[in-house]
């Protein structure tokens, strides 16, 4: 009798551990689901920004300098509404500042799940620091997955890079 009571109270331990793990939402900050939804009603997923810096760096003991105007590639993974994986689409980042920076937003859609988004380098308009590396995954593609949420801007943001180019002769 006593060997059943403890059985009983053991499995209902452990089905009570499952169902409190189950409930957990682990996708606070950083997983890699950008508008992944929780268990409230659902709510319109937040626009997501993306921000980095773009330089060059010719040579090894010269330092890396900003590259104004030039344009990062961000290319994201969705599900539909019906669980279909759809094809990859992409958009640009602005023309990066005096400072190398860039910046780009995108606004989900209710109808789309994004699962994953990257960045990568797209285009230098230095005729002498057009060739990318894949320092930081700049031509790889680096992975969003951790963010910023900015409250008053209702906004997730992501940073990368910083995306180096260099010119063909460096081997950066």
């Amino acid at each position: 009798m006593v060997p059943s009571r403890f059985f009983f109270a053991a499995t209902l331990l452990l089905v009570s551990s499952l169902v409190i793990v189950s409930a957990i939402d682990y996708s606070q900050g950083s997983h890699p689901d950008i508008n992944k939804s929780t268990a409230r009603a659902k709510e319109k997923p937040l626009p997501i920004g993306v921000e980095g810096h773009i330089l060059c760096k010719s040579g090894t003991s010269s330092p890396a300098v900003p590259i104004q105007g030039a344009v990062a590639r961000i290319t994201c993974l969705a599900v539909d509404e019906s669980g279909y994986e759809t094809a990859p689409f992409s958009f640009l980042s602005g023309e990066t500042d005096e400072n190398g920076y860039f910046f780009a937003t995108l606004t989900p859609s209710d109808k789309l799940q994004l699962r994953q988004c990257k960045a990568f380098l797209k285009k230098s308009p230095l005729e002498y620091c057009q060739v990318p590396t894949d320092v930081n995954r700049g031509i790889g593609g680096a992975l969003l997955t951790s963010y910023r949420l900015l409250n008053q801007k209702k906004i997730r943001l992501y940073w990368v890079g910083p995306f180096y180019y260099t010119s063909q002769s460096d081997g950066y």
